[in-house]
């Protein structure tokens, strides 16, 4: 079922001039709407640039009140800090103290085991001289047991007269044989000795080696303390200038806070000055369109009733296909007022897809369309449902998605939905036409000051929404 829109009526002349005075009158509350949405608009964004403010201000006072509570934690924390800095720089120069006196004492110790190895060493140099002489004296007491042992044999021989001789050469054997006796127990009792002071000889080098180490651990010790006290005298001047800055900052943020608090008051005011004069100019659109409302009813031809009458012949095409189509079995009522509205992924802006999405595609464009052909001030012309669900759009505002959501925001405005004000407006509104003034977003913060009139689309006497048709000024 195809329908062409009918042809826009040139409308009466009033012979009295009557109809010019009503068309004077026309575009005088038209501007009026328009100079009115301008300043509403203007007040939107005055109102979201107010309340981002005052969430600012709201941020700034709570990282102020965390910037005092810091400053004071700060505060209390150096003060510690500056108390534990003094108290270790004390112990460890106590510590040092210690350490030096242990140090001298180890030296004293490490002097004594090096004498004490040295004297071992002499010792055992002397032991080594007695065992030496002792075999000296081994040696000569077996010569002299041989003599004597000759001198006995030399006495048998010379009978009588030599056993005088021969009681000599046997007591010289007898000290010969303890003689050797008394050097086997001398060179035993020297190599036990001359064992026992190696031993301590490697002990004592050792216990040497040891205290060397301990000095050599203490010096490094003694070094390594003194950097850490070194180290601690710095910390303690940093903690202390630390501290007097701390005290500054603190003092700072104490006299900046009465300040800020009067400067978010005064935000707060302005702020609910703002909202007031905002509802207020929401009021007064209401009351500017009520006013074109009214003009546009009063009678006669003016500038808007072209596209009042062309939008409400439409409205009644789309009524009048849909219910054929509903009869015929290619979609049902419900379908029809399906309210599922499913994202679809990977759309920026956000776009959603219903149940009749398919066949509104299918069906509107021969109605929309041609509205773009009526008047070289037509922008576009669309059906929207009462939640703002606009399905399918003009040709040229339905392209498909890129992944620029500024250009898509200008040229996919299909399957969106528009729950502004003017939106909902248009799909809920139930009188013959609905003439509103508004400021459109067309995107990359391009705006275009509009006249938006619909009439309402019934199916079967249940309201789906309505049709628009939005144009600019003259």
């Amino acid at each position: 079922m195809t329908a062409h829109p009918s042809p826009l009526p040139a409308g009466p002349v009033d012979p009295d001039g009557g109809g010019a005075d009503n068309h004077r009158l026309n575009r005088l509350i038209s501007g009026l709407g328009s100079e009115i949405v301008n300043i509403a608009a203007f007040l939107d964004d005055l109102h979201q640039t107010a309340g981002e403010q005052l969430q600012m201000l709201a941020d700034s006072q709570t990282a102020l009140a965390s910037l005092n509570q810091t400053c004071d934690t700060m505060g209390r924390t150096t003060a510690l800090l500056t108390t534990s800095a003094k108290a270790s720089l004390d112990g460890v120069d106590a510590s040092v103290a210690t350490l030096r006196a242990s140090a001298e004492t180890s030296k004293g110790v490490s002097r004594w085991v090096t004498d004490f190895e040295d004297r071992i060493a002499q010792v055992r140099d002397s032991l080594e001289a007695v065992a030496a002489a002792n075999t000296q004296i081994a040696d000569i007491a077996v010569h002299v047991n041989i003599l004597a042992i000759n001198a006995r044999i030399e006495a048998a021989r010379a009978g009588d007269a030599g056993r005088g001789f021969a009681v000599v050469a046997d007591a010289i054997k007898a000290l010969s044989h303890k003689t050797t006796a008394a050097a086997d127990t001398v060179t035993q009792q020297t190599k036990h000795l001359t064992q026992t002071f190696e031993t301590l000889h490697s002990e004592s080098q050792n216990m040497a080696t040891d205290a060397r180490a301990v000095i050599a651990a203490a010096t490094a010790t003694d070094n390594a303390l003194m950097d850490i006290a070194s180290s601690i005298r710095a910390t303690t001047e940093q903690s202390g200038q630390i501290a007097a800055q701390a005290a500054q900052v603190d003092a700072a943020t104490k006299d900046f806070v009465p300040a800020f608090h009067r400067l978010s008051r005064l935000a707060g005011e302005t702020g609910d000055g703002v909202t007031q004069a905002t509802n207020r100019s929401t009021a007064l659109i209401a009351r500017s369109e009520a006013i074109v409302q009214a003009a546009a009813l009063i009678g006669g031809t003016s500038i808007d009733t072209p596209f009042i009458d062309f939008v409400q012949t439409a409205a009644k095409r789309i009524t009048a296909i849909w219910e054929e189509a509903i009869a015929t079995g290619r979609i049902s009522l419900r379908d029809l007022f399906d309210c599922d509205y499913t994202p679809l992924p990977g759309t920026n802006p956000q776009q959603f897809c219903t149940r009749f999405t398919a066949f509104t595609d299918r069906t509107l464009p021969a109605v929309q369309e041609p509205a773009l052909q009526l008047d070289r001030r037509v922008v576009f012309c669309a059906a929207i449902d009462q939640h703002g669900y606009l399905p399918t759009h003009n040709a040229k505002f339905s392209q498909p998605p890129s992944s620029d959501p500024v250009w898509n925001g200008a040229h996919c405005r299909n399957r969106r939905i528009f729950d502004d004000r003017v939106g909902l407006k248009s799909g809920r509104s139930t009188a013959p036409f609905l003439l509103q003034v508004y400021r459109r977003d067309m995107g990359g913060g391009q705006f275009v000051m509009m006249k938006d009139v619909s009439a309402p689309i019934t199916v079967q006497g249940k309201h789906w929404g309505g049709l628009r048709l939005a144009y600019t000024f003259d």
